[in-house]
């Protein structure tokens, strides 16, 4: 719950949004030393921050647009992030496996300029092409810690055991995984360890020009309380509602618009038993992901269908979701039907509406915009991606340093988050020291909590001997200490901030042990519950 109690200062920048964007630019801004506050509406992370494919990854299919900056860009952020992220962010093989039938998104421009050229290919999409791709791909970003591309037999290699027979080939490369909501809550939690003042459950209602100054109009969602504060400039980052906020909140002209597009999920039970993730593409051209996900299950997505509003609640469709079975059973071995799925979930991407003729061909790269025409100044962020928002966050705060002086320069390419202080593959002698410490836990949650906390393991265990010190055993390695943590450091207020976004818990949990989280986090601060997504 906010605290709205009036402030003697101003605030140098304030912040709408607590997603991936709003975070990463709070942190930055609080490390170099400007007063920073924040204010989102729901819980962190709590829209299109969670809802992605969870992948650190440089967008192999966006060099068919040409967006070589962005591509260039991306992979040479996968291993800064890597480096800053150890615990929460892993390496993944990605297997591609290659049919001559396998044909173009006919709307890029790589497929027009081929159907120009070869003509013979009839928008097939030839293995020399995924081969210059992949070449690029694995040469752009100056790799140094991942491996590069390879060939493999899927007659031989296990990555080929759940595949239809009719593949027998493969291209296999590198790319990385991401727990998205946790790096929201990372970012959030080192930019409050820096300074900032992190407001969850607050939404702005009003943003008014007052000479130099704005003064923004807070409203805490939980108890209905208002008040003000005021800032020198104001960052638009409200994902979705980045349009909704300029008109309605802000009331100021601009040019630019948003395009909301959403992304939607499917969770089945585990289709394949090795770790590494395979890159489908459909007969339409267009590409999905199959990928290991939470020890037991497969996360397959995602699409690309336009969005209504962004206060409409985004939801997997049954077209979707066929769209998506269809295109896993044209790999696989064996149908993925309806029975396999166990979870669903959908996000808007709020991409900068760059007149493109689908949602599939519109950007994916970032648009930032000053508006000073008024008095104070205001910076709108358009679009973006996980792997580039650190990047966002230090282009953000060129255009802040121009309007709000005496921030130091760039620091957070060498800074782990919190937990990710140990090597780039060092989890798994993380885990083995956890259980010799902590010889209680068992080898899941172990592992689970190591890859959720790294480091602070240890002080959220602290000396417990047994698992009777960590309190309330509530179902698959939770415990009331580990509740504790999250609602005192990590802003969780509901049992759904919990089970489905600070952990995937939820997929776990029976009803009664979700019930039993909510019960027990209304009797520590009071808030309601919720443990569905």
């Amino acid at each position: 719950m906010a605290d709205l109690r009036p402030e003697r200062d101003v605030f140098d920048i304030f912040i709408i949004g607590g997603g991936i964007n709003g975070c990463g630019i709070a942190r930055d801004a609080a490390g170099r030393g400007f007063k920073v506050g924040l204010a989102e509406m729901g819980d962190l992370a709590s829209a299109t921050s969670s809802a992605s494919t969870k992948l650190f990854h440089g967008g192999l299919r966006y060099l068919e647009y040409f967006e070589v900056r962005l591509v260039r860009e991306a992979l040479i952020e996968r291993e800064v992030l890597l480096r800053a992220m150890p615990h929460i962010a892993w390496p993944m093989r990605f297997v591609l496996p290659y049919s001559g039938e396998m044909r173009f998104d006919g709307q890029t421009p790589a497929s027009r300029l081929l159907s120009l050229t070869m003509p013979w290919t009839k928008g097939r999409r030839p293995a020399w092409m995924i081969r210059t791709g992949l070449f690029m791909y694995d040469h752009l970003g100056g790799r140094k810690i991942l491996p590069g591309t390879a060939a493999i037999d899927l007659k031989t290699d296990p990555a080929g055991a759940p595949l239809a027979e009719k593949f027998t080939h493969a291209y296999e490369y590198s790319d990385c995984w991401v727990q998205d909501s946790r790096l929201v809550v990372l970012n959030a939690r080192d930019a409050q360890a820096r300074g900032a003042r992190i407001m969850t459950r607050t939404k702005v209602t009003k943003a008014l020009r007052e000479g130099d100054l704005w003064r923004i109009t807070l409203r805490d969602e939980e108890s209905g309380e208002e008040g003000e504060i005021r800032a020198a400039m104001l960052v638009n980052a409200a994902g979705p509602w980045v349009k909704d906020v300029i008109d309605g909140v802000i009331h100021v002209d601009i040019s630019e618009n948003v395009r909301l597009v959403r992304g939607s999920h499917i969770v089945t039970r585990k289709l394949f038993d090795h770790d590494k993730c395979y890159f489908f593409q459909g007969a339409d051209g267009r590409i999905i992901f199959a990928i290991p996900y939470e020890e037991d299950f497969t996360l397959i997505g995602t699409t690309d269908q336009e969005h209504a509003g962004a206060d409409i609640p985004p939801v997997c469709t049954g077209e979707e979701r066929r769209y998506l079975l269809d295109l896993a059973s044209g790999y696989f071995r064996r149908e993925v039907t309806e029975a396999d799925i166990v979870w669903s979930y959908s996000g808007i991407r709020p991409l900068y509406d760059d007149g493109a003729s689908s949602a599939t061909a519109a950007t994916r790269d970032y648009v930032l915009r000053v508006d000073a025409q008024g008095g104070a100044p205001l910076l709108n962020i358009f679009g973006g991606k996980i792997t580039t928002y650190r990047k966002l966050a230090e282009a953000a705060l060129d255009k802040i340093a121009a309007h709000v002086p005496g921030g130091s320069g760039k620091w957070t390419a060498g800074a782990p988050l919190p937990g990710g202080d140990f090597p780039v593959g060092g989890a798994d002698a993380l885990i083995t020291r956890a259980r010799a410490d902590y010889p209680f836990l068992d080898a899941f949650s172990a592992k689970r909590m190591v890859r959720a906390y790294g480091t602070d393991l240890w002080e959220m265990l602290g000396e417990a001997t047994a698992a009777e010190d960590l309190g309330t055993q509530f179902g698959h390695g939770l415990t009331g200490r580990e509740l504790r943590w999250l609602m005192d450091r990590e802003f969780a207020l509901t049992a759904e901030d919990v089970l489905w976004r600070r952990s995937k818990l939820g997929l776990r949990l029976s009803e009664a042990e979700a019930a039993a989280v909510g019960a027990f986090m209304r009797a520590e601060n009071g808030t309601g519950s919720e443990t569905r997504p």
